[in-house]
């Protein structure tokens, strides 16, 4: 059986990663969103993700911010028992690392790709330049 994953936010980002995920990907049927927005409370969340949930049996959970009520709300469940797995900071590369998991059956490596990711573009091109220097 195939893992879901559940991208919670603020405001529409969720639903935005997930389109441009699809747009490098394809469409993504496993791939379930949860916004938080302006009119909601905690409460209001809450009931939108464990209504997404609980149609769900095996599924990681993808926070925008840590520290944030979207990510707080899951962090609740955590403490009160509920075995979700959760990950703060999600960017595309960690849903895309989350879809080659899913696809190769190989272990994901969820923080370590989020961290890989992150490049300072100009020192990477002034390194190109210094190497046709040489």
């Amino acid at each position: 059986m195939v893992k879901s994953l559940v991208l919670v936010s603020h405001g529409h980002f969720c639903e935005e990663l997930k389109g441009s995920t699809e747009m490098i990907m394809g469409p993504q049927d496993n791939i379930y969103t949860v916004a938080l927005l302006p009119e909601d409370g905690p409460e209001d969340f809450a009931s939108k993700f464990e209504a997404t949930i609980e149609k769900l049996s095996d599924f990681v959970v993808f926070a925008d911010l840590l520290g944030g009520t979207p990510c707080n709300v899951v962090s609740r469940l955590i403490m009160e028992g509920r075995d979700i797995e959760l990950y703060a900071g999600m960017n595309l590369p960690m849903v895309i690392e989350f879809i080659n998991a899913n696809l190769t059956g190989a272990e994901a490596h969820y923080q370590s790709r989020a961290a890989e990711s992150i490049v300072k573009v100009n020192d990477l091109l002034a390194s190109f330049d210094d190497d046709e220097d040489e």
